[in-house]
């Protein structure tokens, strides 16, 4: 297919409109990093930002977290579905965070802009922020026993909460009623809702310059041309059958691992991703959407064979995903999916980088920190008010053919930073004693895995919670040709009285005053071994 634009469009205006619209997005975040009140979104960014066409395909997004990014891909297509376009109206805000709904799980919560030119609907402006909590059984909404999807949160279906850019109360303090730390998330909420009105001011200063009907065609030439570009990228991949399985670490009958399997067929310039041969869904959290099968495979695809492609909803059409419904990337409405959002979906990654290692093999990096590395403390703040600290850990990067990998870093999927030191220990009833590189978890090889981290929490109040939500606790990140794989996940519970208890990766802990919380993230995986790359040279 060619890669030639439309001869109504000029190829220059679509790359202005292309890079505001890319500026739009990006300040979006930086609205809500600056003005969100929770320091999960201001300190740690675990937010994306996106700008949609009137049909829901997506345009531009920020450089935010990859997962977030492929799921809302769909999600204003699915959000039509519900809500139909003449119901819309200039100055609506609608919120959602249904998985069902082109989502992912509950406490990523989407606030949603309708954007119109005079009359015409044009665009949506969509902001999705981790609320630090979403209600349900357990503080932060991570519920590790949860069977059924009420247990973890408030389900909140796409609800207008401004009309005519008026905020509704009664419907936004019927979810600030069913939520833990109200006073934070009130302000979170109210960031987003203003990044979306930043969007459609950017969006429609654009239109001022350029014209309704250039803009909505420019639009269109973008989604066209990365399409083209992905179709071009898959076909010059070699045409065949590829397969690839990655193992979340229990929830199994017996507890066993849940494998995460997928069959890859590329023919010409379109390829066909079946995950029909997952596991059966389970009973506890770490189920799944068919959007974030489809997140893991944009990412990997794009990532391998077409890093320079403008990443919008035209990547997607040479695309085909299928997913088996009752398995962990199918549930249905009514599993438990919280953590199934950070982890299983980065198994879907592994899986496909098994399947893609016999042809681009050079291309990735062996294993790594595939997991969020999720701690939440929840309990008594040192204001007196609800406090809720929810922490993803970095770990060691897989090594590449080229090059040893990163120590204490985010892979694939995810992509938020740490909460500050001084942050931690002026908002919450913590005390961090160290911080530190875990020495000697990187795989050996030709080129080693990175380092993982060692961070030690003090609880300095009674009644606080820990629950605990990551993998690669017993399934390491494994090695490439011939590199050993990083050394898992490891968290400790040491009690006042010295005693120490080895914690599950998916668990609720009460927490007393005195009582310290050790937790080393795993390592990458090696690359090669010395004589395969002297065999190689």
């Amino acid at each position: 297919m060619s890669t030639d634009l439309p001869t109504t469009v000029d190829p220059f205006v679509v790359e202005i409109i292309r890079n505001a619209l890319t500026s739009a997005a990006e300040e979006m975040s930086l609205v809500v990093m600056r003005s969100a009140r929770s320091p999960l979104l201001r300190e740690a960014g675990d937010l994306s930002s996106a700008l949609t066409d009137h049909e829901g395909g997506l345009i531009a997004q920020g450089h935010d977290v990859p997962v977030h990014l492929g799921v809302m891909a769909f999600t204003i297509r699915a959000f039509l579905d519900r809500v139909p376009a003449e119901r819309l109206a200039p100055g609506d805000v609608w919120i959602l965070n249904l998985p069902d709904v082109g989502g992912n799980h509950l406490p990523d919560v989407k606030v949603i802009r309708p954007v119109f030119a005079g009359d015409r609907l044009l665009a949506f402006s969509v902001q999705l922020a981790h609320w630090a909590d979403i209600g349900g059984a357990a503080p932060g909404s991570y519920y590790a026993a949860a069977t059924d999807a009420w247990m973890e949160g408030m389900r909140i279906p796409p609800t207008r909460i401004f009309a005519g850019d008026r905020p509704d109360h009664e419907k936004i303090g019927l979810i600030l009623a069913n939520v833990r730390g109200a006073a934070e998330r009130e302000g979170d909420l109210l960031a987003q809702v203003a990044a979306t009105r930043v969007a459609e001011r950017r969006i429609l200063e654009i239109v001022e310059r350029h014209g309704a009907d250039t803009v909505a065609a420019a639009m269109a030439a973008l989604q066209d041309i990365s399409e083209a570009q992905m179709r071009a990228a898959i076909e010059a991949l070699p045409d065949g059958v590829y397969e690839g399985v990655d193992y979340l670490d229990d929830g199994g009958p017996g507890d066993r691992p849940v494998a995460i399997r997928v069959r890859v067929e590329i023919s010409g310039d379109r390829a066909r991703f079946d995950w029909s041969g997952t596991d059966d869904a389970i009973a506890g959290p770490l189920n799944t959407t068919p959007s974030i099968a489809g997140a893991a495979v944009f990412y990997v695809v794009k990532s391998l064979a077409g890093a320079a492609i403008q990443p919008n909803g035209g990547c997607y059409r040479p695309l085909e995903i299928v997913t088996r419904p009752g398995s962990v990337l199918d549930p249905g409405p009514d599993k438990p999916v919280v953590g199934g959002n950070h982890e299983t979906s980065q198994r879907a990654v592994d899986a496909l980088f098994m399947a893609f290692e016999p042809v681009l093999g050079e291309r990735m990096t062996a294993g790594g920190n595939t997991s969020a590395g999720l701690l939440i403390f929840s309990g008594p703040g040192p204001h007196g008010r609800w406090a809720t600290f929810y922490e993803p850990h970095g770990g060691g990067e897989g090594a590449r053919i080229d090059r040893d990998g990163m120590s204490v870093v985010r892979v694939h999927l995810t992509n938020v930073m740490n909460t500050p030191v001084e942050v931690i220990e002026a908002e919450y009833l913590l005390r961090l004693e160290r911080q530190t590189l875990r020495r000697g978890s990187g795989g050996t090889g030709a080129h080693r895995g990175g380092e993982g981290q060692v961070r030690i929490y003090e609880v300095l109040t009674d009644g606080m919670s820990l629950t605990t939500m990551f993998e690669r606790r017993i399934v390491p990140p494994y090695g490439l040709k011939g590199g050993q794989p990083g050394a898992p996940a490891r968290a400790t519970l040491v009690r006042t009285d010295g005693s120490r208890t080895d914690l599950p990766g998916k668990a609720n802990i009460a927490l007393k005053r005195g009582d310290k919380v050790i937790f080393e993230t795993p390592g990458g995986g090696g690359y090669g071994t010395a004589a395969g790359i002297a065999a190689a040279e």
